[in-house]
């Protein structure tokens, strides 16, 4: 890609597309992905490989679009935020789960002529939360005011 700040478009339209190879073909080949929960992977080929479950699986119906995108250009190097809209995620039930939002850091490296992404990671809006806080039922969203 020409401009760093294409990726989100980019990420979206593979994603839109149930395009596990066209989504993993914007990372560099030693590119890091930490999905919302913290499920860190390690390279291109992890970081397709676990696209293509979840778009055949739980994202098989979704739909991602593209809220507000800032980009800051830092030569070769750039880092790009979005926020992405998800609907149509099916539960583990087989149901139709609700609608989320993310927060979406994508690290980007001209290479060769072209923009890649070296690093990215998928952050998960509570609304009304400040924090996270373990139990023994696992993560829970806490607000403290």
């Amino acid at each position: 890609m020409q401009d760093p700040s294409e990726m989100p478009r980019a990420f979206a339209a593979a994603w839109n597309a149930r395009d596990a190879g066209a989504l993993a073909a914007l990372f560099a080949a030693d590119a890091d992905f930490v999905n919302v929960v913290g499920l860190w992977w390690h390279d291109r080929e992890a970081i397709r490989a676990a696209h293509d479950y979840g778009l055949r699986g739980m994202f098989r119906n979704s739909t991602l679009k593209i809220g507000r995108v800032k980009h800051r250009d830092l030569g070769d190097v750039a880092v790009v935020h979005a926020r992405l809209h998800l609907a149509g995620q099916v539960a583990p039930d087989g149901s139709a789960a609700g609608r989320r939002s993310t927060v979406i850091t994508f690290v980007m490296h001209r290479r060769d002529g072209g923009w890649l992404c070296v690093a990215a990671q998928n952050t998960d809006i509570v609304p009304g939360a400040e924090s996270h806080v373990a139990g023994d039922g696992g993560l829970s969203p806490a607000e403290y005011r």
